[in-house]
């Protein structure tokens, strides 16, 4: 008997330990969230930009997605003109070889948000049109793998270059 239950509760480990490895694949995605203001010239109003940077697995293949949204900090717009000549998010899959090792990148894609800001002061929704997410690859339990995304805009009428916001990436999914 005492063999049968050393059988037994050795099956009970292995089985979870399958499961324990078997976790990212079934885990939910990974995300953090950045934000930032925008001080615009003249009477533009002043807006707070939020990206959400997520690192998805599903069915296999892992992919990193950033959502923009955005709201006006005063509730009245008095000047509607044009606010950005440019405004694009260039999000990031990336992987790591150990857990503080130097991220890769593996795959990358660049959205031009323009005219959706441009046409939109406050925009909440979750829809493809505000989400850039990047060409998916073969998810590897062996290294560490994480989202991450850059801005970059330009304002309109303000006589300076563009500007260059690094995101917080998500945090590390590995397994």
């Amino acid at each position: 008997m005492r063999h049968l239950l050393t059988s037994v509760g050795s099956i009970g480990a292995a089985v979870a330990s399958c499961v324990l490895l078997a976790a990212p694949a079934s885990a939910t995605d990974q995300f953090s969230r950045s934000q930032f203001d925008v001080v615009l010239p003249g009477q533009k109003p002043a807006t707070t930009y939020y990206v959400q940077n997520t690192v998805g697995l599903k069915d296999g293949l892992i992919s990193g997605k950033s959502t923009a949204s955005w709201q006006i900090l005063d509730d009245q717009a008095i000047d509607l003109s044009k606010r950005f000549t440019s405004f694009k998010i260039t999000t990031r899959l990336e992987e790591r070889l150990t857990k503080t090792s130097e991220d890769h990148v593996v795959t990358t894609k660049t959205c031009d948000l323009t005219r959706l800001v441009n046409d939109n002061y406050t925009w909440f929704l979750d829809e493809p049109v505000n989400n850039c997410l990047t060409p998916s690859t073969v998810y590897d339990d062996e290294v560490w793998w994480s989202a991450d995304s850059t801005v970059v805009y330009d304002i309109e009428g303000d006589g300076k270059a563009a500007v260059t916001k690094g995101l917080q990436g998500s945090p590390l999914v590995h397994g």
